[in-house]
Parts: C-alpha cells; sequence; structure tokens
C-alpha cells in the first residue's frame, strides 16, 4: 500500500506538471484521479477523497461520478471510442477519451459541454484528437452493443458466471443496478451501513446477555449493531489496522463496556471451543455483490480468485464451528452472489433455520439477496444451529 502511494503521489504530480499546476476543475481532478486508476492500480475509494478537496465545492459531486462512473464504464467507454480510432491510444489519451465518452453516453451534461471541459484539459499535444473523436462519439449516439457484457461494462466472464447460477434476467438486472450508485442507508445510531448488512446482523438474533464472536468483523458496522441488542460482542479481525476501526467505532458509538475488538487470526482464533452462543464469519469474499460500492472491483476480481477465496472460507468456517456451544447458533455471511463462495460451503451436517422472508430468495440451504430486489448490496446467508 505505501508503494502504492508513492507512486499514485508521482503520477499526480506528473499529471499536475502537465496541465499547468494543481487541478483547478472537476474534469481535471476527475483526469488525475483516472491516471493514477488506470495507469498505477490505485483504488478509487482511496483516491477519491483527496481529489475531491482540490475543487470548489459544488463541483466536489461531480469529480466522484466522473471518477467512479468512468471507471465503472470503462468497457463500454472503450467499445464507443474505438469505433473512431485507427489504431489502440497511448495511456493517457485513452483516459482523456475515457472521461469524455462517459459524459457524452451516461450522464446529463450537453454534449457541447462535456467536449469541451475534456478538451481543456487535455496536454495541448492531445486535443486535436480528443476533440474529434469525442465528437464523432457525441455524433454517432448510443453504439449498437455487439454484447450485453460491453454493454453493461463487465468482464465476459462475471457476465456468463452471473448469468449461469442467477439465470439472464435476474444476472441483467443485478449487473445494471450495480451500475447505479449506492443509496446511503444511516442506522438510528448514526452507522452508515448497507442494509443488506443491517439484515445480516439483526438475522444473528444476537440477546441481551448472550456471548457473540464476530470472526471477521472489520470495520465494525455488524458488531455495534449486535452489541446494540445488549449482547456481549467479541470483535475480532487480522489485520491491525482494520480492527483499529473496529475498536473506533465501538468507542465513537459508547459501546466499550459490551464490546471488544481484537486483533486474531479467524483461522486460529484465540477462544475456547464452544465459549459462543452465536458466532457470525462475515466472511473475505469476491465482493461481487457491491461492485457499485467498489468502482474498480470488477476489473481487479478474476475466476481463479473465487477458487482461492473458497478456500479461506472453507477454513474460516471449520474455525468457526469450533466456537459455536451446542444449541448455539452459526451464520455466515458474504456480500457476493457465487455458489463458490455461499452454498457450495454448506457440507448439511447441522441443521439450518429457515430462509427469511422477502426480500431475501431461498437458495440451496441459504438465502439471497440481489441487488436489485430491494436495492441494496447482493448478499448471501446460511444459518445453522450446531446440534444438541
Amino acid at each position: 500500500m505505501a508503494d502504492e502511494r508513492r507512486a499514485s503521489s508521482a503520477r499526480a504530480t506528473k499529471v499536475g506538471d502537465e496541465m499547468g499546476g494543481a487541478p483547478r476543475s472537476a474534469r481535471a481532478a476527475a483526469y488525475n484521479g483516472l491516471r493514477r486508476i488506470d495507469d498505477d492500480g490505485a483504488y478509487a475509494n482511496l483516491i477519491a477523497p483527496g481529489l475531491v478537496g482540490g475543487v470548489i465545492e459544488r463541483d466536489r459531486g461531480l469529480v466522484t461520478e466522473l471518477i467512479y462512473g468512468t471507471t465503472r464504464m470503462r468497457r463500454s467507454c472503450d467499445f464507443a471510442v474505438d469505433r473512431f480510432l485507427t489504431k489502440p491510444p497511448p495511456s493517457d489519451l485513452r483516459t482523456l477519451l475515457r472521461l469524455g465518452a462517459y459524459q457524452v453516453l451516461f450522464t446529463n451534461i450537453p454534449a457541447h459541454a462535456a467536449v469541451g471541459e475534456t478538451v481543456a484539459v487535455a496536454p495541448a499535444r492531445l486535443r486535436p484528437v480528443v476533440n474529434a473523436v469525442l465528437r464523432r462519439v457525441a455524433a454517432a449516439g448510443e453504439p449498437r452493443w455487439p454484447d450485453e457484457a460491453t454493454r453493461l461494462s463487465y468482464p465476459d466472464w462475471l457476465v456468463a458466471r452471473l448469468t449461469a447460477e442467477l439465470g439472464r434476467d435476474d444476472a441483467l438486472a443485478a449487473l445494471a443496478r450495480m451500475n447505479e450508485p449506492p443509496p446511503v442507508s444511516v442506522r438510528d445510531d448514526g452507522y452508515v451501513q448497507d442494509r443488506s448488512s443491517q439484515w445480516v446482523a439483526e438475522l444473528v438474533n444476537a440477546r441481551a446477555g448472550e456471548i457473540v464472536v464476530d470472526l471477521c468483523a472489520a470495520p465494525g458496522g455488524k458488531a455495534t449493531a449486535m452489541a446494540a441488542t445488549g449482547a456481549f460482542v467479541v470483535a475480532s479481525d487480522r489485520q491491525a489496522h482494520r480492527a483499529r476501526l473496529v475498536a473506533e467505532n465501538i468507542d465513537r458509538l459508547g459501546l466499550g463496556d459490551r464490546t471488544v475488538a481484537l486483533v486474531a487470526d479467524g483461522i486460529a482464533p484465540p477462544m475456547r471451543a464452544g465459549c459462543a452462543d452465536r458466532v457470525l464469519l462475515d466472511a473475505p469474499c469476491s465482493g461481487l455483490g457491491a461492485l457499485r460500492r467498489r468502482a474498480d472491483a470488477r476489473w481487479r476480481v478474476s475466476e481463479h480468485d473465487i477458487v482461492e477465496l473458497a478456500a479461506l472460507q472453507r477454513r474460516l468456517l471449520a474455525a468457526a464451528r469450533l466456537l459455536v456451544r451446542p444449541g448455539g447458533t452459526l451464520v455466515y455471511s458474504v456480500c457476493t452472489m457465487t455458489a463458490a463462495e455461499s452454498t457450495d460451503l454448506d457440507d448439511g451436517s447441522w441443521p439450518v433455520f429457515d430462509a427469511p422472508p422477502a426480500p431475501w430468495r431461498a437458495v440451496g440451504r441459504g438465502a439471497r439477496v440481489l441487488p436489485q430486489d430491494a436495492d441494496t448490496d447482493g448478499m448471501t446467508i446460511i444459518r445453522w444451529r450446531r446440534p444438541d
């Protein structure tokens, strides 16, 4: 991460020099950010806040939209502009064309403004081609997309996999919804958390006086929600900086008497067997149900990652089972929709609770909510009861 920040800082300096100084407009700030994402592998959610601060207040929302939207719709934008190119463009030109095409095709910004403002932030040597190509994109209107993966701007493998697992209609609806900005959901205590994550915490059904273990707790949203019921929550995370996030949220919400944050590996938790009335394993996953919150994740995750994550999830589940007392509850959740990371991990040896009501859908012996069902992240859960 430190190396990434240094590389991104160097890129920011270079881009600023090309533009004649620090970014002064929304497009300049967005171009800066997109080059760091495209060329250096920076994460949109890490760099966007710093870039937003460099523009006037009324343009800050536009900067975020341009960075996140252009990154999401990268494949669609490339298809739209490549019709008017004779050879692959260099990376800086590619970024500018993506930025302009996103505004022309996917926003309500007038085409002349989208083209003119994008040309204005381009280095002088690139302005003629940026102007010519974007004007042609605007004149042509929405392309005739060759396939749904290009239209919706996702990798082929992801569209194929979700179509095979969810069915065509549900897969395309889920992918389309994840191209829209997520709503902001705020709990009664002021904590910002997607409603599907709130529902997972509720479905643990923690009660006053019970001991609950949250094995992969960062940043602490589910742990603090469960502690608010009066249960005592042991919230652990393998990485120290993530465990600190949990501790900070515990302190901010005044739950220090009912929650403790630990640095601990979920595969080998430092707790005695059978210590917990309830265990929540919100496991590390591909995050394919939360792609609208992670603009660049669709371009980072691969099918091989899912195989590796499923192996890790299986080990975490084995450790979690040991912590549940006889008659206790184990809840497994992932913000993804793949069977490999959810229902395929159920060996059938423990009884399960019935699927919760709509918008949850029964799947295997668990339940799933798709992004289009209630305008939330996609989430899959399984709830087991340890036999007495």
